[in-house]
């Protein structure tokens, strides 16, 4: 199979969806990688180990899009891609499509194979190919609230862990999937007062299990939200439903009620976000301010380590990858069923009953009739 791979175009979007090491894994199998020159420049991986990896450099974005049969990207195509997609095309890559009516349109129209990150899910549960960048966003989200709690960022003036005489932060975290306990363990680890809420009791004794006295678990009901955020510094959206959007369960009228210059970061804002006030930042300009509340919304927080975050999420999405390439789609779904629920749009039809739930103007099509 002809695989490609393209320098992404998000805003300071560094991350890359194939390192040279990946490549040598598909040439060994007997495909061709077919590589934008600079696509990993910005992780810190040279066109020059690309070559040496065995894969072809090409110019330009739009020589990779059309020679390949399968592209293999990080982020969401934007606007300027759409021009790029070609019937029968594998994209393999993070859609998010619940909170991206345009993109969705286009690769029903273009009847492309979109096959998801996000929403593959293996038989125990796990959403592996989405657990790297929860990992990494959930520990993000601490450092970051933790910087724009700063007073020159327009936060409150706190410190996480406090000194000796002075109190120690609060910090409530909405959502104990993978994210919520990964910033969780941050928090912890950085000394702060933390409170995690989950709908799940299940969750909530293995987070008590885990973590014992250094937290607070409740379960996530309106009135333990409204409550804890009046005290909170730090507040943190976790939430997930895969392929879905977001519950938008932090509501507008709670900020009148924080602490001024108290921090929400939304960890879910990909999803369309679980907070009312929630829009999408970029890097370059990751905050704004509403009622007091200073929101970090960063739609591609990873991106902000890409060295890290690159090598992390390759681990992962390499050898679904190679079985897609090696077999072809269908028959990579019909020797490993997990692979249907990654699939979001198949010749013009949607295929995920969460992304078609988020919609009225769609019909959901169970893949399996059509593969």
């Amino acid at each position: 199979m002809r695989v490609g791979c393209v320098r992404e175009i998000k805003n300071n979007e560094f991350r890359v969806g194939m390192v040279p090491d990946n490549v040598k894994s598909y040439v060994n199998a007997g495909h061709e990688v077919y590589i934008e020159k600079g696509a990993g420049v910005g992780a810190g991986f040279t066109d020059q180990e690309y070559l040496e990896a065995g894969a072809k450099l090409l110019d330009t974005a739009k020589e990779v899009w059309d020679i390949s049969e399968m592209m293999i990207k990080v982020k969401e195509p934007l606007e300027e891609e759409y021009p790029l997609f070609h019937e029968g095309l594998i994209l393999y890559t993070y859609l998010h499509l619940a909170a991206d009516q345009p993109l969705t349109d286009q690769l029903l129209e273009k009847k492309v194979k979109g096959v998801a990150y996000e929403t593959l899910i293996e038989k125990n549960g796990s959403i592996p190919l989405l657990a790297p960048m929860s990992q990494i966003a959930g520990r993000l989200s601490i450092q970051e609230g933790a910087k724009y709690l700063e007073k020159t960022y327009g936060g409150e003036g706190v410190l996480l862990a406090g000194v000796p005489g002075t109190p120690k932060a609060n910090v409530v975290i909405l959502g104990g999937g993978s994210v919520g306990t990964n910033a969780c363990k941050i928090a912890v680890g950085m000394g702060a007062n933390v409170t995690i809420m989950d709908i799940n009791l299940q969750r909530l004794a293995y987070l008590d299990d885990i973590f014992g006295s250094r937290i607070q678990t409740l379960v996530s009901t309106d009135a333990n939200i409204e409550k804890a955020v009046k005290e909170a510094d730090l507040v943190v959206g976790c939430v997930l439903i895969p392929g879905k959007s977001a519950p938008k369960i932090f509501k507008k009228k709670y900020l009148k009620e924080m602490k001024p210059g108290a921090v929400f970061v939304d960890v879910a804002v990909d999803q369309g976000g679980c907070g009312e006030t929630t829009k999408v930042t970029y890097h370059d300009d990751p905050i704004y301010v509403v009622d007091g509340v200073v929101h970090y919304c960063v739609g591609n927080m990873p991106g902000a380590v890409p060295r890290t975050s690159t090598i992390a999420l390759t681990n992962a999405t390499l050898s679904y990858g190679l079985q897609i390439a090696d077999k072809g789609l269908e028959k990579a779904c019909a020797d490993n069923e997990v692979m249907y629920s990654a699939i979001n749009t198949y010749d013009g039809k949607l295929t995920c009953k969460n992304v078609a739930d988020s919609f009225t103007s769609y019909e959901y099509v169970d893949i399996r009739t059509l593969v």
